[in-house]
């Protein structure tokens, strides 16, 4: 950051805590760990006796190192902490990585647009394509030839429509009952020659 922000005065009181407990714990670490080096060190012979000595010393490095292993779960803590102040205080931050994440989902967002739009564009383009197909195919039905395209669909429309297929139906009708006729009239025919046969034998 360009400029340093000013803290409330809660804030910054936290702040200095925070370092404070830094350093102290760093310290705590530092001198228990060259306390222990010291304390490994052969001395010469004293009036205790060397067991108790030994003893002695391997009691303090055991509390030395206690003493390390709590500072270093103070710092670990202190690590929560600084990452909660951040989290719950860093707003400029906070707004800076929500503007970020709002460009990238508009680039996203724009990409996607551009995509939509070729897709309609192609779809649009091969769906006219099929439209040409289909009615050259469907009028290539016809001889059409010297007929016009709005003839030549009308012309179809009344075959498919129910007027002309009953119309058809009616044509075909007429032709059966003609048949019909000629063929009842052959039989009465055939009756009427064999009835004047019959009557005149």
């Amino acid at each position: 950051m360009s400029s340093q922000r000013v803290l409330p005065q809660s804030k910054e009181t936290l702040l200095q805590s925070y370092n404070k407990r830094l350093k102290d714990d760093i310290r705590s670490i530092l001198d228990n760990f060259t306390e222990i080096i010291k304390t490994a060190k052969v001395e010469d012979e004293t009036q205790v006796s060397r067991a108790t000595q030994a003893e002695q010393e391997h009691y303090e490095m055991h509390v030395r190192a206690a003493n390390i292993v709590r500072a270093g779960e103070s710092l670990m803590k202190l690590v929560s902490d600084l990452k909660q102040f951040l989290i719950l205080n860093d707003f400029p931050s906070v707004n800076e990585a929500i503007n970020h994440r709002n460009q990238q989902l508009h680039a996203l967002q724009e990409e996607c647009d551009k995509k939509l739009t070729n897709l309609r564009d192609e779809i649009a383009i091969d769906l006219y394509e099929l439209e040409e197909e289909y009615y050259s195919s469907s009028t290539s039905l016809w001889d059409s030839s010297d007929m016009p395209l709005c003839e030549a669909f009308q012309r179809q429309d009344s075959l498919v429509s129910p007027e002309g297929i009953s119309g058809s139906m009616g044509t075909a009708r007429v032709g059966d009952s003609s048949g019909v006729g000629s063929q009842g009239s052959t039989p009465e025919r055939l009756n009427g020659h064999g009835a004047g046969t019959s009557e005149h034998a």
